[in-house]
């Protein structure tokens, strides 16, 4: 069994899962994991054929449409059962490139020991976006730089999706009280690692548009985002102030 765990959250993705798989298992030494929830196009059908072949694929049925966090949140489980030391989060839709695999996990040779997340970001330098539209774009980084400021981490990608978590890390973020279901799941992982006082590592990747499929991104996402972002923002204003009062 390799050290590393890819988790791959579907939903109606057959055109592009097999491929994504095989990018991954061919750029790095890993092992991957599909978080299939109910997709009824065939998409768990053509992985459990896949992990057939290879010992090194598994899926996971999921039944029913429950959202990207509690996917993830599954198969961080999976990877604590047996044994991962690694655990990646990684879209279906080949919009996260396979072949930056090896740059990010190698952040964990020799890691500082406070070293809590690798993110592989479109906004540092040497990052990039291709085939998004400008509004896109706008809603990508004002949302990044927003969050970066209510929150006070110190991340220019926070809702990032491509990551790299020690299972030990994950261990200890109380993941059964998380309940952001869509993108904003992100967010709340990089506010908890950076408030457990670990690091977060930016890796630079190109990020691409889908070519195939449909994207699952909603406005209903974006808001579910932008109040949470703002609840905790001032939740953390609060605690602040309390400590300066209590210094007082």
């Amino acid at each position: 069994m390799n050290r590393t765990l890819v988790i791959i959250p579907t939903y109606d993705e057959r055109e592009n899962i097999a491929s994504i798989v095989q990018r991954a298992l061919d750029a790095a030494a890993v092992d991957v994991l599909v978080v299939d929830d109910g997709s009824p196009d065939g998409t768990a059908e053509i992985v459990d054929r896949m992990a057939h072949d290879d010992a090194r694929i598994a899926l996971l049925r999921r039944s029913g449409k429950q959202g990207l966090g509690a996917a993830y949140i599954a198969g961080f489980a999976y990877a604590k059962e047996r044994g991962y030391a690694l655990a990646v989060e990684m879209d279906a839709d080949g919009s996260h490139p396979p072949e930056r695999l090896g740059a990010m996990i190698a952040q964990f040779d020799g890691e500082p020991p406070r070293l809590g997340c690798v993110v592989g970001s479109r906004w540092v330098k040497g990052g990039s976006v291709v085939n998004w539209p400008a509004h896109r774009r706008f809603i990508s980084r004002a949302g990044s730089i927003y969050a970066r400021v209510m929150l006070g981490v110190p991340v220019h990608d926070v809702t990032a999706g491509f990551r790299v978590y020690p299972t030990s890390v994950l261990a200890g973020l109380a993941l059964d009280s998380i309940e952001s279901r869509g993108y904003c799941f992100q967010i709340d992982m990089t506010r908890r690692v950076h408030a457990a006082g670990l690091e977060i590592v930016e890796v630079p990747i190109e990020f691409r548009e889908r070519e195939l499929g449909h994207s699952k991104m909603s406005s209903g996402i974006v808001v579910e985002a932008m109040w949470r972002v703002t609840v905790w923002g001032f939740q953390r204003v609060g605690r602040s102030l309390r400590r300066v009062v209590r210094r007082g």
